[in-house]
């Protein structure tokens, strides 16, 4: 006896003709409790990220620690070849000197802070993501040219299908369709 399969609902996603509506349709949306909401648009939008609800992220810390962890590294991968290892006296120069290890110290902490924005960077943005289900919507190849989307995920508190939508359709809406996982 086979059971009927569910299809998991992803959101609903409103399309809208201008810039305008879709970032007044996000205000409407935050401001009315829905938090997991995404905006799609084929150039930026001045205002849309705080609109939906954009905070700051911690790819500055992650440079930041990047960073010092490169130039602690590199001070003391020196320091440990030559003082430690193998201390070669040159024309009696002190074995730590220090002024002679900044070049390399800096490269490692310019190179390691790059390293880890890149590697932060792809982390923090769930990269690389080859699906997304809102490709699933048949018109949603129309957001890379003139058409702008919002998207009210399942995974919302709020969200509940029917009072979704009824709130979807007083934004005013070219369309309302179905995001299936």
């Amino acid at each position: 006896m086979a059971t009927p399969t569910r299809i998991l609902l992803y959101g609903l996603m409103a399309e809208f003709a201008t810039p305008e509506a879709l970032l007044a349709a996000a205000e409407r949306a935050r401001a009315e409790g829905y938090r997991r909401i995404d905006a799609y648009s084929p150039f930026p939008i001045e205002g849309l990220a705080e609109a939906i609800g954009f905070r700051k992220n911690r790819l500055p810390f992650i440079v930041l620690i990047g960073g010092i962890v490169g130039c602690l590294g590199g001070f003391f991968l020196q320091y440990w070849v030559h003082v430690l290892y193998y201390p070669i006296n040159i024309g009696g120069r002190p074995l730590n000197s220090w002024p002679m290890f900044i070049p390399i110290t800096f490269e490692l902490t310019i190179l390691i802070a790059a390293l880890a924005a890149f590697f932060g960077l792809l982390v923090l943005n769930g990269l690389p993501m080859p699906y997304h289900p809102v490709f699933n919507v048949e018109r949603f190849e129309l957001a890379t040219r003139n058409r702008f989307f919002l998207c009210i995920e399942a995974r919302d508190v709020k969200f509940d299908v029917d009072g979704t939508r009824r709130f979807i359709e007083s934004l005013h809406p070219y369309g309302i369709y179905e995001v299936e996982n």
